[in-house]
């Protein structure tokens, strides 16, 4: 809305010349939806007490998490205002990239609020069914997937798979893109999920790749720049810097409050939100595969808990003392700063080796 509201003035204040430039108007929705968070948090805090909205822990989880019981759960509801308010700010709301952004994230996050809300009701860890879940996400993801692909009528999109590492390999799959983009939202979304399970584990990762899909974002949408790393250029995906540069701010803020001892946590309806714009952003900038590299530990995460599932129902043993990952390292005698140090530093490892994976095309 100010980007609506101040660019026209430009010609009578040249100072207003500033907010046509997407870098300034990613730092400026980036430290608003810091600022939003940081403001909001503490009264946020204290309603959802009022609330009684609470964290259930589950009976077969570690034995250390029981004193997080009845910490103030669903803070993904100020996640997400904070990196929405700013976006509705400082972006151009007539890009459609930045209009399927947002739904797609607010989508996820009302399926997970969905979930939280029922664990409160029932004062139980079971949310949504499985069944449940997967069939709402898998919904949302094929709107998604078949709004990307009623955009290349107009040649603002492509359904062509970019693969890193290799620049002529771009096969263009059609109409499967829509089966693919289901796959990525629903692992994705899932994936963040599954890796939020210590304090400030999931939001200082997630913040992590957020940062790299800014700067992804904004090469993407540069034409020197994208020409230059032989990147697919869709001129209104720049835009979608504003809607990244949100999330990093939000997830800072955020991460001021979730951090070790948390005072809130995210619960669904921040996590599969969240998990859902990365998946959104990747799709949306032509880097679906690279999504895997900058969210690696994310990946690693669910495919502990795939790989803990098969092994348990085909061999009757397991591979993990328990899963998710971080759960096992906890139950080898790690303590939960120590497994969220080193979580994090190999989520910049990744985040950063992807970064490099432009260039080495």
């Amino acid at each position: 809305m100010l980007y609506h509201l101040l660019y026209p003035l430009h010609a009578e204040f040249s100072l207003l010349n500033v907010v046509q430039y997407i870098t300034f108007r990613t730092a400026a929705a980036s430290l608003t939806a810091f600022t939003v968070t940081l403001v909001l948090g503490p009264v946020t805090i204290r309603r959802l007490r009022a609330l009684q909205i609470g964290q259930i822990i589950r009976h077969d989880g570690p034995p250390t998490h029981k004193d997080k019981a009845g910490t103030p759960t669903m803070g993904g509801l100020l996640l997400l205002a904070a990196a929405f308010v700013p976006t509705l700010l400082w972006a151009d709301l007539t890009n459609v990239y930045v209009q399927i952004a947002l739904l797609s994230t607010a989508a996820f996050g009302a399926i997970g609020f969905a979930d939280d809300w029922l664990k409160i009701a029932r004062r139980s860890h079971r949310g949504l069914s499985v069944r449940g879940k997967l069939i709402a996400q898998s919904a949302v993801a094929t709107a998604v997937g078949l709004s990307l692909l009623q955009l290349t009528h107009s040649d603002l999109y492509s359904s062509e798979i970019i693969f890193p590492f290799f620049k002529q390999f771009t096969p263009d799959i059609g109409w499967l893109y829509v089966p693919f983009a289901v796959l990525v939202l629903v692992f994705s979304s899932n994936a963040v999920n599954l890796t939020d399970g210590l304090d400030g584990l999931a939001i200082s990762i997630f913040t992590v790749a957020a940062g790299a899909f800014t700067a992804l974002t904004y090469v993407s949408g540069h034409a020197a720049i994208a020409e230059f790393l032989l990147l697919v250029r869709f001129p209104p995906a720049g835009e979608l810097t504003i809607f990244c540069g949100s999330l990093v701010g939000a997830g800072l803020g955020f991460l001021w409050y979730n951090s070790y001892p948390a005072d809130v946590f995210m619960g669904d309806v921040g996590s599969l939100a969240l998990g859902g714009a990365l998946g959104t952003v990747a799709l949306l900038i032509k880097q679906e595969l690279l999504l895997p590299i900058v969210g690696a530990v994310f990946v690693l995460e669910a495919l502990s808990v795939i790989v803990q599932v098969g092994s348990f129902k085909l061999t009757g043993r397991r591979v993990f003392r328990m899963a998710p990952l971080h759960h096992h390292y906890e139950q080898i005698g790690w303590s939960e700063p120590k497994i969220i140090s080193r979580f994090l530093i190999a989520a910049v490892v990744f985040a950063l080796f992807s970064l490099t994976t432009l260039k080495l095309r």
